[in-house]
């Protein structure tokens, strides 16, 4: 397709498409928030008090930037979250570092060029932390935090000799906040894969039971499988050869996603209750040893004993199996390059940051970074729709945010009390950000105020008058450069992941015409990755203003001949 020609069916028509505000405010729900979300407050407070009550409140704002560390990889089980949150913090730290001798080098509270520096060097690193945590796959808030710590430190004013305890404060916060994640490894080793198994059940009871569908319950089981290090289905031995309740759950899941393909689902609905009744046991991290339900354990019985195979070698796995766990743990990339798919989001971040900082610095406005990063946080988002989404869910959450801050600033709190208020407000952020965005925002925004008002005190009205000036024009430059940055990559996603998935599925029926049982596991595995890959490609494609145009009922019928061939697979193996 040439760039910017219209779409089929014109422009207006795709403009109503994706500025669609539906699902703006809906819940979802997650797997061991709350106490994730104490982690996070303790991951702040930590370092910040004793530097308050010490008499260094400035530094205790940038032990409070470290501790943002904890923000990456909530759902990682503990021999991944290790390096990736060592990574995270010291990208954290970095940016902190390079913020902080960019303030002391250019002064940007003086103007000129300095200021313009400092819009740049935003843009650039908003670009950066996009694409890496993209191409990482980190969920969450990611390169928006990334920013935050850069433009807090990049705006503020430090001497020369504060770099080394600004940068040191930083540091302390991100190890103590890798340390804090870690340190559930003492206590429950398997809880992150318990929460994901968890997650698993919730989502295919919903499948049972109607109120879910089948993609998001096949994304869950095969993240609940990647979490353990394992490839459905397993290769199940005997029970005593085969501890590990979380597998055999896992396993579970499988069996009714994949028979639910050519059964009615109502034949499995009367299981429903009893999956999220188990769900709930494996996610309190009280319960060292959660127990089966008795209900479950009779399926799970009937699950293992389908996919056992009397020649397997206990305590082993062939090659072919270990092939499928590398395609669902993403040690192999997908079918398509993902370069097109990772630089146009970080583009369309760096002009968005770029261009509402500068309008902010060109326009006088004060906590000018503001903007940018309201900008960044409006794109942080996967498509147009998305973006859409955000902007109104910024609006809502920012508005009730300043009210919040109002009425903390309205007390005059000292320095102590601001850090106790900014550490429950992180405690709420966390709890309530993965449920809904909009709700998340509505306590990062008195989180920011209060941690500027930290850092650098001024009137309580022109913190407010900048915030919600700022959050305007970032709001705006987001939205606005996410519907002219556009593109037809999405669109060609489709194709790609459609050309994959019929690859997949005809490999899988040759495989099964000529009994070719070793390879089995790796083309199981290729064929999942490649029906979750299709329903998200088509997912994404529908939130641009260029549509896949292609039938949807292909599509449907694509993904029906998968499932209902990942059935035979597993009957076969």
């Amino acid at each position: 397709m040439p760039p910017f020609a219209a779409p089929a069916g014109g422009w207006r028509r795709a403009l109503v498409r994706v500025l669609s505000p539906r699902g703006a405010l809906a819940l979802h729900r997650v797997e061991g928030a709350a106490l994730f979300a104490l982690r996070a407050a303790l991951a702040m407070a930590l370092p910040a008090l004793p530097l308050v009550l010490s008499g260094h409140a400035d530094l205790a704002v940038y032990a409070m930037l470290g501790a943002f560390t904890t923000t990456f990889g909530r759902n990682l089980p503990y021999r991944r979250r290790g390096p990736v949150l060592a990574v995270v913090a010291l990208a954290m730290t970095a940016c902190v570092a390079g913020g902080s001798a960019l303030a002391a080098a250019a002064h940007p509270h003086a103007g000129g060029l300095g200021a313009a520096l400092v819009v740049l060097a935003m843009a650039a690193v908003a670009g950066l932390a996009k694409f890496a945590c993209d191409a990482a796959r980190l969920g969450g808030l990611g390169a928006v935090m990334l920013l935050f710590s850069f433009a807090v430190a990049a705006n503020g004013s430090p001497d020369p000799a504060e770099l080394l305890p600004q940068i040191a404060a930083a540091a302390l916060g991100a190890a103590l906040a890798w340390a804090l994640a870690m340190a559930g490894r003492l206590v429950s080793p398997e809880h992150p894969q318990r929460l994901a198994v968890a997650a698993a059940l919730h989502a295919v009871a919903d499948l049972l039971d109607g109120s879910g569908n089948r993609a998001r319950a096949t994304v869950a089981v095969l993240q609940a499988y990647q979490s353990l290090g394992s490839a459905p289905p397993t290769a199940a031995a005997r029970s005593d050869e085969r501890p590990g309740l979380c597998l055999h759950l896992a396993d579970l899941s499988w069996s009714l996603l994949i028979g639910s393909a050519r059964r009615p689902r109502t034949d499995f609905a009367a299981l429903a209750p009893y999956l999220r009744r188990q769900a709930r046991l494996l996610a309190d991290w009280r319960r060292r040893a959660p127990a089966l339900l008795p209900q479950l354990s009779v399926p799970v019985t009937a699950a293992r004993a389908h996919w056992s195979r009397a020649s397997a070698d206990p305590g082993t796995r062939s090659a072919a199996e270990l092939r499928a766990a590398e395609l669902l743990t993403g040690r192999q990339r997908s079918h398509h390059s993902r370069l097109a798919v990772l630089v146009v989001p970080a583009l369309r971040m760096v002009l968005g940051a770029g261009i509402a900082g500068a309008l902010a610095l060109a326009l006088d406005l004060g906590h000018g970074y503001w903007a940018a990063i309201s900008a960044a946080a409006v794109l942080h988002s996967v498509d147009v729709r998305t973006a859409a989404q955000r902007a109104v869910q910024r609006t809502l959450g920012t508005a009730a945010g300043l009210a919040i801050a109002l009425a903390v600033l309205a007390l005059h709190p000292t320095a102590t009390w601001l850090v106790l208020v900014i550490v429950a407000l992180e405690f709420l952020l966390e709890y309530l950000v993965a449920r809904n965005y909009g709700l998340g925002v509505v306590f990062l925004t008195p989180l920011a105020l209060l941690l500027s008002d930290l850092a650098s005190p001024t009137s309580t009205e022109r913190l407010l008058h900048d915030r919600a000036l700022g959050s305007v024009l970032g709001i705006t430059v987001g939205l606005l450069c996410a519907l002219l940055v556009v593109h037809d990559q999405a669109a060609v996603r489709v194709q790609r992941a459609l050309a994959a998935c019929r690859e997949a599925t005809d490999r899988a029926e040759q495989a099964l015409t000529h009994r070719t049982e070793q390879q089995l596991p790796a083309i199981q595995a290729d064929l999942a990755s490649a029906v979750v890959e299709l329903r998200a490609a088509d997912s994404a494609a529908a939130g641009e203003l260029w549509p896949a145009e292609i039938d949807p009922a292909r599509l449907a019928a694509a993904e029906q001949r998968a499932y209902l061939l990942l059935e035979r697979l597993s009957r076969q193996r």
